[in-house]
C-alpha cells in the first residue's frame, strides 16, 4: 500500500502508515520543518545544538572526529574556530590559549619555559622579580630563615656600599682543650676558637680553610679574613710561637712591632689574626695578643 500526501502541513496528531511517495512536509507552528522523501529525511532549517543538533543544515557534523568544517563552540567540546589547527593542542597551537584554559595568554612561546626564556615581566607574586631586567629588579624582603651554602657576593660601586649589616652573629667553637702542639684553625668552621683548659706548652697555629680545603684555594688575592683564638692559661703561661698558613710558616706583623715571648699566667690570652692574601700561596698576617683576667 502506498500513501500519497502532497500537503505541506499536517496539523494535529496525524498517523501515516504504508510507503510514502512524493514529499511529506511536517511543521508545527514556530518549529523546524521536517521533510521526508524517498531519498531520506532532511531539515529545512538547522537544528540548534541545545536541541541535540549541530547548529548547521549540513550533515558534515555527523562525524566530528573526522570531518569538522564549521565552528563548534568550546562549550560544546569544540575549539571555537573553523580551523582544525586546534585539534592537537600539544603540537599545533596557532592562536592565543588563555591562562585559565592551561595556556600562556600570549601567541608567543617565549614564556613556555620560564626557567630559561622569560622575556616579559613576571610578577613577584608569581615567582618573578616584577621587572623585565634582573639588574635592579630588587629582592623582596622576607622574614624566612635562609641558609646559603655557596659564596654570596654583594658588590656596590664607588659611591654605594655593597652591603649594610645589622645584628650579625659569628660562629664560635668552645672546646675543653689545652693548647699545645700544632692546632689547625679551620676558618670555615668558626670565627672564634676558645680553649677552656689550661695551655700545657707553646703551640703552633696553622690556618686553613678546612681539612679538605686550603686557605689559598678558599681566598682570592686581595681578600682578607680576621679570626680570634682565646687560650686559657694556668699558673705557668705559654704562648703561640709559630704561625702557619696551609702548613707553611709565616712571620707575622706584630702589634706594637715586637713579637711576644710569653703568655699571661692565670689569664685568658686573646690572639687576633688578620690574614691578607697577597698572591698565590702568599699571605701577610697581622697578629695581636691581649690579656683578659
Amino acid at each position: 500500500m502506498t500513501t500519497t500526501i502532497n500537503a505541506d502541513t499536517v496539523v494535529g496528531g496525524a498517523v501515516i502508515t504504508g510507503d510514502i511517495s512524493g514529499e511529506l512536509g511536517l511543521q508545527a507552528a514556530g518549529s523546524t520543518k521536517l521533510t521526508v522523501t524517498a531519498a531520506g529525511v532532511s531539515l529545512a532549517t538547522p537544528l540548534p545544538v541545545s536541541s541535540g543538533g549541530t547548529g548547521s543544515s549540513s550533515t558534515t557534523f555527523v562525524n566530528l572526529a573526522t570531518n569538522v568544517t564549521g565552528t563548534l563552540p568550546i562549550a560544546n567540546g569544540g575549539t571555537g574556530s573553523s580551523s582544525t589547527t586546534f585539534a592537537n593542542l600539544a603540537t599545533n597551537v596557532t592562536g592565543t590559549l588563555p591562562i585559565a584554559n592551561g595556556g600562556t595568554g600570549t601567541t608567543s612561546t617565549t614564556f613556555a619555559n620560564l626557567a630559561t626564556n622569560v622575556t616579559g615581566t613576571l610578577p613577584v607574586a608569581n615567582g618573578g622579580t616584577g621587572a623585565t631586567s634582573l639588574s635592579g629588579a630588587g629582592i623582596p624582603s622576607t622574614s624566612a630563615a635562609n641558609t646559603f651554602t655557596a659564596t654570596q657576593t654583594f658588590q656596590g660601586s664607588t659611591s654605594v656600599a655593597g652591603a649594610k649589616i645589622f645584628d650579625v652573629l659569628e660562629g664560635a667553637t668552645i672546646s675543653a682543650t689545652a693548647a699545645t702542639g700544632t692546632i689547625n684553625y679551620d676558618v670555615t668552621t668558626q670565627a672564634v676558637l676558645y680553649y677552656t683548659s689550661n695551655a700545657s706548652a707553646n703551640w703552633t697555629v696553622n690556618f686553613r680553610g678546612s681539612s679538605g680545603t686550603s686557605l689559598n684555594t678558599l681566598m682570592a688575592t686581595g681578600e682578607s679574613i680576621t679570626v680570634a683564638f682565646f687560650v686559657t692559661q694556668g699558673a705557668t703561661a705559654y704562648y703561640n710561637n709559630v704561625v702557619q698558613v696551609d702548613g707553611s710558616s709565616v712571620t707575622p706583623k706584630y702589634q706594637g712591632g715586637t713579637a711576644w715571648s710569653a703568655g699571661n699566667a692565670s689569664s685568658i690570652d686573646a690572639y687576633t689574626y688578620t690574614i691578607i692574601k697577597t698572591g698565590n700561596a702568599a699571605f701577610t698576617v697581622f697578629a695581636a695578643q691581649t690579656r683578659f683576667a
